[in-house]
């Protein structure tokens, strides 16, 4: 059988994975009727949800690995694995906070580059307190920080400016000054990790203002010009930069 030629997940949590590999659950989950939910054998209480996440998709009794990079896992929970890649192309993903770059005004609807395949929409009514006597000022060219709420192949991807209670939670039109620039998709998770090092070491050289999007694009605001071309840099660089060289250069910088 195809179950028997893969590969325990476990074993391959940290290493480089190919598309095609076949990644083995472990022996004591067990999928329920639906494939949604993983128990745990020999009559223990349900371990939680599985989430397959970005460079898998599941096959059987495990999960078919479909873009190259590092395996990752996330014990917490039902758990949760995810391929860990330096792909630089976005593909919509429903719930992901993105930044959008205004391109066009089509009457009630806005039309948004988001990096992905095709312009995402927006409705002049997904902001906070919008109405129809009280749009939004928003113009070709502006940035957006907003949330998608539908994104499928089969459909154009739509955003919003709103959560589900109705406020911005700071989504929004993104400020006139600042500098926006893009960076591969896995240096973005890597600064939307709880407690990332790279943000709170670069708190301590500036104060600065951060917009992290999931489709790789980052808006960053210093007091001078000079202080957020610093910033820039320095997040550029970091993909590349063990921890050490970081806080050695940061170190520099701020004159220590």
């Amino acid at each position: 059988m195809a179950a028997e030629r893969g590969t325990a997940a476990e074993a391959l949590v940290g290493q480089v994975v190919l598309p095609g590999d076949l990644l083995l659950l472990p022996a004591h989950y067990d999928e329920d009727a639906e494939g949604e939910r993983l128990r745990l054998s020999a009559g223990a209480a349900p371990q939680g949800r599985l989430l397959c996440g970005p460079g898998l998709r599941r096959s059987g009794a495990g999960l078919l690995v479909t873009k190259c990079g590092l395996l990752r896992h996330r014990p917490a929970g039902g758990g949760a694995y995810w391929v860990d890649s330096q792909q630089k192309r976005y593909v919509p993903v429903k719930g992901d906070h993105v930044i959008g770059i205004v391109t066009v005004k089509a009457g009630d609807v806005f039309r948004l580059d988001v990096g992905g395949s095709e312009p995402a929409s927006l409705s002049y009514l997904a902001f906070e307190g919008a109405t129809k006597r009280n749009r939004p000022n928003v113009q070709v060219g502006d940035l957006i920080y907003g949330q998608f709420v539908v994104a499928n192949k089969d459909m154009e991807p739509e955003m919003v400016c709103i959560d589900s209670s109705g406020k911005s939670s700071g989504m929004g039109i993104i400020g006139q000054d600042g500098f926006l620039f893009k960076v591969s998709l896995g240096l973005i998770r890597k600064l939307l990790a709880p407690k990332c090092e790279i943000i709170q070491e670069l708190s301590q050289l500036y104060p600065f203002e951060l917009v992290l999007g999931m489709n790789g694009r980052i808006w960053v605001k210093a007091k001078t010009v000079q202080q957020t071309l610093i910033i820039v840099n320095i997040l550029e660089a970091c993909e590349y930069m063990t921890a050490e060289q970081r806080k050695q250069a940061l170190a520099k910088l701020s004159g220590n």
